[in-house]
C-alpha cells in the first residue's frame, strides 16, 4: 500500500511519458529528476516552515536562518563544483541530460527565485516579531537617547577597535576578503579638499552578527547596520555620499589528488586553500556605488560567479542570533529525552542490559547519553581490553573523544578511525586526531580514496575465560549536538557473528584486509549495493509469482541511477514501494508504464529525520515479523554505494525489528502533519486536511519506545500501536 493511499490524499492526473520511453531504460532525462534542482526544491520546504503558522514566531525564523545556512553550503559546494567543471571544460552529462554549463544556469536562476522568497518571508516575520515586542533596527530607524547613546558607546568600544578602515587606491592593495566574509563599501568626500575617496570595512568574523540593544522591548541591530550609523565616528572629516555591503561566498570543496602521501599534512594545507577559493557568489546590498560595484568585480576576480542584488538582509544564517531571544513561549516547548529504562532496571549497566537483550535506542526520543555511557562504562571497566571506533563527525565539545582518551589512559587498547574527508570538520577532525595520539589512541585515516562513513563502536571485554564483543551501530554521527535534533536510531548488540564482521571491517579500514566474506554486515563499496540489489529483486520474484511484494525505505537522499533503475524494474513488476527521502531524490514517481508503484515524500518538521532503514516485505504484506529490515549509514547515492566505506545490518531479533517496523517506519509513512508529497513533474506538495492527522514527532515524543522500555512491557504502559488503515492508531 502506498503513502498517497494511506494518507488518504486524492490522487492528481500524472503525466504518462511516451510508451517508448516507459520501457526504454536509454531515455535518461525523462527518468531523473536534476540533482541541484531537487536540493533545492528541498531547501524550498525548509524555507516554506518559516511561514508555517503552526510552528512558533522564534522557530519559524530559525528555520529561515537553517534555509540560509544550506543555501551557502550548497552554493559553495555543489555550484562551485559545477563551475570547477565548466572552467575545465569537462562536458559530462548529468543523469537528467545537462551539461555543467546547463545545469549552473539552470540552478542559479532557482538559486535566484530562492533568495526572493527568503526576503519576503524576512519581511514577513519582522512585521510580526515587532508585533510580538522583538525590534529588528536598521540603520535609519530611530531610536530614543537612551539606546542611541548606547549604541554609540558599545560602537566605540566593542568595534571599533576591531574593524580597520582601508582606503581603495594604488597606495592601499585590495585586502583578501574571507569565505562568507561581509564587508562594507564606503564612497566619501574629504572635506579639507573635496577629493572624494573610496573606503572598504572588513567585518572581523569574532563580531556578532547581530547585536542586542538593552532595554524592557527587545532590539537587534546587524553589525553592518551598526557600523554604519556611526559613519561620523569612523570617518570624521569626510562627507558620506552612500555605502553598499556585500558578501563573499568562496569555493569551499576539497579535491583529494591521487599522489597525496600524507593525508594529514595535505589537508592542513587544503585548509588554508579552501579559505582562498575562488569566488562563486557576490551578493550585493542596497544601492552600490557603480563604481565601487565595479571595483569589487574586477578585484575579486569573478568567473562565472553568481552576482546577487537585494535591498533586503545578506546572510541569512546570521538569523540564528535572534533566535536566542529569552521568550519560551515563542519557541518550541523544551524536550528532555528518555533514558531506555531496559538499562536503568540493570542499575545502568549498559553491558548487563546488552547482554540480555539487544537494544535500540532512537535519538533524539532517547538520550544519546547512552552512546556516551556506552564508551565512558568501557573506559572504566577492568575487563574491557579493547576499543575500536569510528568518527567522522564528533563535535567541538565531545565527550566520545574524552571517553576514549581516558580509555587509553588506563592501559586499553583504543583504535580511532578519523574521518579527515568530513566536510568542514575537516579542521576539528584534525584537532581531534592529534589529541587522541598524545594519550596513546591508535590513530588511522583510513582510506586515500574512499571516506570512512559507518558509525560503528566495537568493545571487546574478557569474561570469564572468554572474550565478548559488544557493537554499537548508527546511521548518526558520534555527535552530542546533533543527536539532540537528528532522528536517528543507535543499536547495541553482542552477538558473535555482529562481533566478528566488525572486526572484519576494522581490519579492512586499518589493513586494508578485505573481508572474502561476512556472516551480517553488508559493506561498501565492497557488498552493500550487492545485497540491496538482491533484496529488491526477491521483491521482483515474489510480485511475478503473484505473493505480496514490497519495499518501504528511509533514506536522506536517493540519487544513484543504477539503484534507481533497480527501483523503477520493481515498479513495473508490480511491487509496491513507499520511499521517505528528506531531501535530494532523483527518482521519477507516479509514471504510468515505469514508476506508478512507488510514492515518495518528504519529511520536514522539528527535528531533522536522517536515519536509514531498509524493509523488504519477502513474501507478506508489511509490516510483518518476515520482513527482510535493514539500518545503514549508507544513502541512496553512488558516493555511498561506490566510494565511502559504509555498514548495513540486517535486524533479527524481534523487538528490535518491532520497533523499527512497525514503529519507526510506520509511523514515517503515517505522518501527515509534516509530510509532503513528490509529484511526477517534481513539485512537492504539503499533505492537506485528512481524516485521521497524524504527527510523528509528537507521537515519538509522547510514547516510549518498544526495546527500550524493559519491565514496561508488562506494567500496562502499552505503545498505541500504529495501523495502516486510513492511519488509525
Amino acid at each position: 500500500m502506498k503513502t498517497r493511499d494511506m494518507l488518504d490524499v486524492r490522487d492528481e492526473p500524472e503525466t504518462a511519458i511516451p510508451d517508448g520511453e516507459a520501457t526504454d531504460l536509454a531515455t535518461l532525462p525523462a527518468r531523473y529528476f536534476n540533482r541541484e534542482l531537487s536540493w533545492l526544491t528541498f531547501n524550498e520546504r525548509v524555507l516554506a516552515e518559516a511561514s508555517n503558522p503552526n510552528y512558533p514566531l522564534l522557530e519559524r525564523v530559525r528555520f529561515l536562518s537553517i534555509s540560509g545556512s544550506n543555501l551557502d553550503e550548497f552554493l559553495t559546494v555543489r555550484v562551485a563544483g559545477l563551475a570547477g567543471q565548466v572552467r575545465r571544460q569537462i562536458e559530462e552529462i548529468s543523469i537528467d541530460g545537462l551539461t555543467p554549463s546547463q545545469a549552473i544556469a539552470v540552478t542559479q536562476e532557482k538559486v535566484l527565485e530562492l533568495e526572493a522568497i527568503q526576503q519576503q518571508s524576512w519581511e514577513a516575520l519582522k512585521v510580526q516579531l515587532a508585533e510580538a515586542g522583538i525590534t529588528v533596527v536598521g540603520e535609519d530607524d530611530k531610536l530614543d537617547r537612551e539606546r542611541e547613546r548606547w549604541l554609540r558607546t558599545y560602537f566605540i568600544e566593542h568595534v571599533m577597535p576591531v574593524i580597520t578602515p582601508q582606503a581603495i587606491d594604488p597606495a592601499h592593495p585590495f585586502p583578501f576578503v574571507a569565505n562568507q566574509g561581509i564587508g562594507v563599501m564606503f564612497s566619501l568626500t574629504r572635506i579639507a579638499d573635496q577629493a572624494s575617496v573610496m573606503e572598504m570595512v572588513l567585518i572581523p568574523a569574532p563580531l556578532p552578527r547581530f547585536v542586542r540593544i538593552p532595554g524592557e522591548q527587545a532590539a537587534w541591530i546587524s553589525i553592518e547596520d551598526l557600523i554604519c550609523r556611526n559613519t561620523a565616528e569612523l570617518f570624521p572629516g569626510f562627507r558620506f555620499n552612500g555605502h553598499g555591503v556585500f558578501r563573499v561566498l568562496r569555493d569551499s570543496d576539497i579535491e583529494i589528488e591521487e599522489d597525496a602521501e600524507d593525508l594529514v599534512r595535505y589537508y592542513r594545507t587544503a585548509i588554508q586553500r579552501r579559505r582562498r577559493g575562488r569566488v562563486i557568489v557576490l551578493q550585493l546590498q542596497g544601492r552600490f556605488d557603480p563604481a565601487a560595484e565595479d571595483l569589487l568585480r574586477t578585484q575579486l576576480g569573478l568567473d562565472k560567479a553568481l552576482i546577487m542584488k537585494t535591498d533586503g538582509i545578506i546572510g541569512f544564517a546570521g538569523l540564528s542570533t535572534i533566535c536566542d531571544e529569552d521568550r519560551p513561549e515563542l519557541k518550541f516547548e523544551p524536550y528532555s529525552p528518555r533514558y531506555p529504562e531496559r538499562i536503568l532496571e540493570h542499575d545502568g549497566e549498559i553491558f548487563a542490559a546488552i547482554r540480555e537483550k539487544d537494544i535500540v535506542v532512537q535519538h533524539p526520543y532517547e538520550s544519546f547519553e547512552v552512546v556516551i555511557d556506552f564508551l565512558k562504562q568501557a573506559a572504566r571497566d577492568p575487563d574491557v581490553v579493547a576499543i575500536k571506533q569510528t568518527l567522522y563527525r564528533a563535535g567541538k565539545q565531545s565527550a566520545i573523544i574524552s571517553a576514549l582518551i581516558q580509555a587509553a589512559e588506563h592501559g586499553k587498547s583504543v583504535t580511532a578511525v578519523v574521518e579527515l574527508k568530513a566536510r568542514f570538520d575537516e579542521e576539528q577532525n584534525l584537532l581531534w586526531a592529534s589529541q587522541l595520539e598524545r594519550a596513546g589512541v591508535q590513530v588511522i585515516y583510513g582510506f586515500v580514496d574512499w571516506k570512512t562513513h559507518a558509525k560503528v563502536s566495537m568493545v571487546v571485554r574478557r569474561e570469564g575465560d572468554s572474550y565478548r564483543t559488544y557493537c554499537h551501530f548508527g546511521t548518526g554521527n558520534y555527535h552530542p549536538f546533533t543527536a539532540r535534533i537528528y532522528t536517528d536510531v543507535s543499536y547495541f548488540t553482542a552477538d558473535p557473528a555482529a562481533g566478528r564482521d566488525v572486526g572484519r571491517l576494522f581490519n579492512f579500514i586499518t589493513g586494508y584486509v578485505e573481508p572474502t566474506s561476512t556472516e551480517m554486515l553488508s559493506i561498501s563499496p565492497i557488498s552493500l549495493r550487492t545485497t540491496l540489489n538482491e533484496c529488491i529483486d526477491a521483491e521482483i520474484a515474489n510480485a511475478e509469482a503473484g505473493k505480496p511484494a514490497a519495499i518501504w525505505a528511509k533514506l536522506n537522499s536517493l540519487t544513484d541511477p543504477a539503484l534507481i533503475d533497480r527501483l523503477y524494474a520493481a515498479s513495473r513488476a508490480g511491487v509496491d514501494i513507499d520511499l521517505v527521502i528528506r531531501g535530494i531524490c532523483c527518482l521519477r514517481p507516479g509514471i504510468p508504464g515505469l514508476s506508478e508503484n512507488i510514492a515518495v515524500k518528504s519529511i520536514i518538521g522539528r527535528f531533522l529525520e536522517h536515519a536509514r532503514i531498509w524493509a523488504f516485505a519477502n513474501g507478506a504484506h508489511l509490516p510483518n515479523r518476515r520482513a527482510r529490515l535493514f539500518i545503514t549509514s549508507a544513502d541512496g547515492m553512488s558516493r555511498n554505494l561506490d566510494r565511502r566505506v559504509e555498514v548495513m545490518l540486517p535486524i533479527r531479533n524481534k523487538t528490535v525489528h518491532d520497533q523499527i517496523l512497525d514503529q519507526v517506519m510506520l509511523a514515517n509513512l503515517l505522518d501527515s502533519e509534516q509530510s509532503w508529497m513528490c509529484s511526477s513533474d517534481g513539485t512537492y506538495d504539503r499533505v492537506g486536511e485528512v481524516a485521521h492527522p497524524f504527527n510523528l514527532h509528537r507521537y515519538f515524543m509522547t510514547n516510549p519506545s518498544l526495546s527500550g522500555r524493559g519491565a514496561a512491557l508488562d506494567s500496562g504502559r502499552k505503545v498505541p500501536k500504529l495501523s495502516l488503515r486510513r492511519g488509525n492508531i
